[in-house]
């Protein structure tokens, strides 16, 4: 028998503005978090292609490290989503959530710190030369210290998107652009009175910017009067270890199925460094213009997981289900246009990174354009697949959807990127083919599972405490 409406369950059109309302200023701040890094690179190069070089290697193992463990913090975002929409007294266990993310955030950011420094022997195994290594020891010693701030800030941002203030985590990651660039500017180069530290200056620059973003939040927080209603730093030394608890199942699964796709891409870029550099340059170009339309789904899956938890927490089915087939439809209907520039206009987009009409661009110009084709084919899965993983974290439903990851991933995904690759002529075109087969089935079993999500009792809402 079909479930009537709850009177104050949105409609379509309804759902379809708070969700633009809450996925437009994410989406907006994980482009503007790109654009962060891109800075980085821009000062970096001008110290040199070891230099540039040696950070890559560092930040490849940094960042694997920081997503997956912003993965496992933030699964305190469906969490405030349920108990807000609950419509119950909704302070404390916010408040709780939060604090005990904020505990988690440290411990793994420590945690995360210890594997950062497996760098050194990483790169003495994969066989880097001397130099290369000593600069990125020399960066990633540094660096390091960055990430319990980050983790820590990652969880503010989840706080003030839930409680429906993400504007402010784009304007605070756009105002952290021009920190970062200040401060490298300063500790690179020695300018502004600073010291000139050369690399170990840009990851001075990057605690510095993450310093200043926990800095904002927390102000940002205290200043607001919704947020600060719920006192999320009071009392921050009470323990509440089944909240812990809570976070650590829900968000491991979540961590795991970051470093799951991350893996696949990592492991695709040094199947294409044995295809040659051209081919290798242009995979990384091409595979650059994919992960920037990527941030925009990105986004309406983080809004996904609060929209559907809010009705999660009201036990509201039919709520549940117009967010998520919302968001979902908005995630698509983006990467279709994506896909569609891709197709239409390659040079215009490589021109972001590179200078197309460059003689010596010519053969990694012209990889790029090959894979920018099959990159506008699998633009369509991953945006399916990352919103519709965000609609089920908002139903607190996260091993499943890890278990398809690995294997869709690592299964079919990297199975027909070898076959094609290395048994075919296909080459770096058979990598890229085995890349969208892993993602589209990733977007077909998490759709099936979403569709399913009834019969699979997943929309039975929290046990009232």
């Amino acid at each position: 028998m079909q479930q009537a409406a709850n009177p104050d369950t949105p409609g379509w059109g309804q759902e379809l503005r708070a969700t633009l309302g809450l996925a437009g200023p994410l989406a907006a701040a994980n482009l503007l978090q790109m654009l962060t890094y891109a800075v980085d690179v821009i000062f970096i190069a001008r110290l040199g292609e070891q230099q540039l070089a040696a950070s890559a290697l560092a930040v490849s193992l940094f960042g694997l490290v920081l997503w997956a463990l912003t993965g496992l913090t933030g699964a305190v975002a469906p969490l405030i989503a349920e108990a807000v929409g609950a419509r119950a007294p909704a302070l404390r266990p916010v408040r709780r959530s939060v604090r005990m993310a904020l505990w988690l955030a440290v411990i793994s950011g420590a945690g995360g710190m210890g594997l950062c420094l497996l760098l050194d022997p990483i790169m003495q195994v994969s066989g880097q030369q001397p130099g290369i290594i000593a600069l990125a020891n020399q960066y990633n010693n540094v660096i390091i210290f960055s990430m319990v701030p980050m983790l820590l800030a990652a969880v503010l941002r989840n706080f003030v998107s839930a409680l429906g203030r993400p504007i402010f985590a784009t304007a605070i990651t756009g105002l952290g652009i021009f920190v970062n660039a200040l401060a490298n500017y300063a500790f690179i180069f020695g300018n502004l009175g600073a010291p000139e530290m050369g690399l170990a200056g840009a990851a001075i620059a990057t605690i510095i910017t993450a310093f200043f973003t926990l800095g904002a939040y927390v102000l940002a927080i205290r200043l607001d009067r919704r947020l600060h209603r719920y006192h999320v730093f009071g009392r921050f030394w009470a323990p509440d270890w089944t909240r812990f608890r809570q976070i650590i199942v829900i968000g491991t699964p979540i961590a795991l199925t970051i470093t799951a796709e991350a893996g696949i891409f990592g492991a695709a870029a040094f199947l294409m460094g044995r295809f040659g550099a051209a081919e290798l340059a242009g995979h990384t170009v091409a595979l650059q213009l994919a992960a920037l339309a990527f941030q925009v789904p990105f986004g309406v899956g983080q809004a996904a997981a609060i929209r559907v938890g809010y009705f999660y927490g009201a036990r509201d089915p039919i709520g549940a289900a117009r967010a998520g087939w919302v968001a979902i439809g908005i995630g698509t209907g983006f990467m279709a246009i994506t896909a569609l520039a891709m197709v239409l206009f390659p040079e215009l987009l490589l021109r972001i990174y590179v200078d197309p009409d460059a003689p010596a661009n010519a053969a990694l110009v012209g990889f790029a354009l090959q894979y920018l084709v099959l990159a506008a084919i699998f633009q369509l899965a991953d945006g399916v697949q990352a919103v519709a993983a965000g609609a089920l974290r908002g139903l607190q439903d996260t091993r499943v959807p890890m278990w398809i990851a690995i294997f869709s991933y690592w299964v079919p995904g990297i199975g027909v990127s070898i076959g094609l690759g290395f048994f075919t002529p296909l080459q770096g075109t058979g990598v890229w083919i085995g890349l969208a087969t892993g993602l589209f089935f990733a977007a077909v079993l998490l759709i099936w599972r979403w569709h399913r999500r009834e019969a699979l009792n997943l929309t039975r809402g929290p046990v009232a405490a």
